[in-house]
């Protein structure tokens, strides 16, 4: 087997001949490293012969779930050493004050290992509720309530209990050309015909705001040139319009500072929030990343970055 070779957490599965959910607890955990390439994880050949290695002729666990037993190795050598095991914790999404709160978590929450998962705001909820991920960060605007990420976070962690805690609030509108030859200043002037644009991919929070205030405003998708070509980031966005192959596109104030030649119309401010599970395996380390967020230490790194309202940050908005 050569070094080279990765494997999908499916091929995994069924290498081990086990469920996919307990490949993903052997990565929360730490005992199988992995990495993403896009929306996919990956585990290298020779870390899984490093961790078949580690448990052969070790003690068996059974773990039921979904009505199957898997049987699954717990390494002796590291039970008799009394070491906890340093588990990962997947964080979801794209803005550098993830970034940031990874390193802090890596420094501050002892045997926690934060991955980033660099998925958009909706597949960021759905792979929690999956099991796939642990702080999923998400800002998904509900056209029907004016509410930012609660009214998804309800309707799709139905039974689950979690927290709910502010990143940041970020300035959100329209990417346009230098001088905004469009007169593009709101979301009505997205009705004018002959407009060409540059999305983002379906799930983000962008794409789900643009698509609620077209439903709000009753424009029709179908008058915009360009709503299927999709870009992964909010740079991408900009940077198709800067360089003149779309009239706009929809991201956040941040981004058009970082590209030359695009002008930035402010329209709405919007929460990006981080949603933790409060499982009892959870509730220590929640805590800890609460603290971090609130701490000064934290707030003085993204205080420099400009486009963030750190008024909110930490501040726990719900809880059930």
């Amino acid at each position: 087997m050569t070094t080279d070779i990765s494997y999908t957490t499916e091929e995994i599965s069924k290498l081990l001949k086990v469920s996919k959910l307990t490949v993903y607890d052997l990565i929360k955990k730490g005992e199988l490293p992995a990495y993403r390439v896009g929306k996919q994880m990956r585990v290298d050949s020779i870390d899984l012969e490093a961790y078949k290695a580690r448990t052969k002729g070790s003690m068996a666990y059974v773990n039921l779930n979904a009505n199957k037993v898997d049987v699954v190795g717990t390494s002796v050598q590291q039970q008799s050493m009394g070491a906890p095991a340093t588990r990962n914790l997947v964080i979801t999404g794209q803005d550098v004050s993830l970034d940031i709160l990874s390193k802090h978590i890596e420094k501050n929450v002892a045997h926690y290992r934060p991955l980033r998962s660099y998925v958009g705001s909706l597949d960021s909820l759905i792979s929690m509720y999956k099991g796939e991920s642990d702080i999923v960060s998400t800002h998904l605007f509900d056209g029907d309530t004016g509410q930012y990420n609660l009214p998804y976070i309800q309707k799709l962690l139905t039974g689950f209990s979690y927290t709910v805690v502010n990143l940041v609030t970020r300035t959100a509108g329209l990417y346009v050309m230098q001088g905004n030859p469009k007169q593009l200043h709101s979301w009505n002037d997205l009705s004018q015909p002959g407009l060409r644009m540059i999305n983002r991919e379906k799930g983000s929070g962008a794409r789900v705001l643009l698509d609620e205030q077209l439903r709000l405003h009753g424009i029709s998708r179908q008058i915009l040139s360009g709503y299927d070509q999709e870009e992964s980031n909010h740079i991408g966005v900009a940077g198709k319009v800067a360089t003149g192959e779309a009239d706009f596109g929809v991201g956040i104030e941040k981004a058009a500072n970082m590209v030359g030649g695009v002008e930035f119309t402010p329209l709405i401010q919007e929460r990006y929030d981080l949603v933790m599970l409060k499982n009892p395996d959870n509730l220590e380390w929640i805590e800890q990343v609460k603290q971090i967020l609130q701490s000064e230490a934290f707030h003085s790194e993204l205080r420099p970055i400009q486009g963030y309202d750190l008024s909110q940050t930490g501040k726990v908005l719900f809880e059930n």
